[in-house]
């Protein structure tokens, strides 16, 4: 949890993540948990900067009971791969909206560190997005995102139904920014499935289809070329 007493506004030294192309390092001794897709999300109560209103706030897994919701974490506030990512989900904030999903993105820096990283950078003019304060990375250890050694958190971007069930992860190291385009056409397929029983093939979107394995399964077994082509699938 944050420290209300720490007035510290960033990291005396943030640590150069992104600037690795030339080496990546690997753990010897894996520290990460294994993955939740399909399990209950963790608990989580903690500090924020929420930017639509311009105050600190609070967070906890309460608050996205019974919706969809995404929990983003990215590895540091003044950074250069992260703000372009915290850009690009707000921009289609209002999407996800529409969809009844909510947003949190999740940082080890304090709330302090997120009001002023949302003030002085540029790219996140107008953001909507509340940030998350996992200083003693509670929060990033729960997910099984934490880089012990360098105290942050790995890309790691959960989608979590109103079940409070996680139905995908992606996670991957700093140095690459997620794309926010893919992630919302995940969202919709899994809507759509979750809503329909149906299953979506590889890159389905509305109004493609979808593999009716609820009435055919017998046929398509086997046959799934049958059904749809590869020219369906890419188009």
């Amino acid at each position: 949890m944050a420290c209300d007493s720490n007035t510290v506004e960033a990291k005396a030294s943030q640590p150069n993540t992104e600037n690795q192309n030339s080496e990546m390092k690997v753990q010897e001794k894996k520290s990460m948990s294994s993955s939740l897709v399909l399990q209950k999300a963790p608990e989580f109560k903690m500090d924020a900067y929420d930017a639509k209103t311009g105050h600190y706030t609070s967070v906890s897994s309460e608050d996205y009971k019974g919706k969809w919701h995404v929990v983003c974490f990215y590895p540091a506030d003044f950074t250069f791969v992260c703000p372009t990512e915290i850009a690009a989900m707000n921009a289609k904030y209002d999407e996800f909206q529409e969809l009844g999903v909510e947003i949190l993105a999740v940082s080890t820096d304090t709330k302090f560190s997120h009001k002023r990283f949302v003030e002085t950078e540029p790219i996140l003019a107008g953001l909507k997005l509340t940030i998350g304060a996992d200083p003693t990375g509670t929060v990033s250890r729960a997910f099984g995102v934490m880089i012990e050694d360098e105290g942050i958190a790995l890309r790691g971007r959960f989608l979590i139904n109103p079940e409070g069930v996680c139905v995908a992860q992606e996670v991957q190291a700093p140095m690459v920014g997620r794309n926010v385009n893919e992630f919302l056409r995940q969202v919709r397929a899994w809507q759509h499935a979750s809503k329909t029983g149906e299953v979506c093939p590889a890159g389905w979107r509305p109004g493609k289809k979808t593999l009716p394995v609820a009435t055919d399964v017998e046929k398509m077994t086997g046959r799934v070329g049958d059904y749809i082509t590869i020219e369906e699938i890419l188009s």
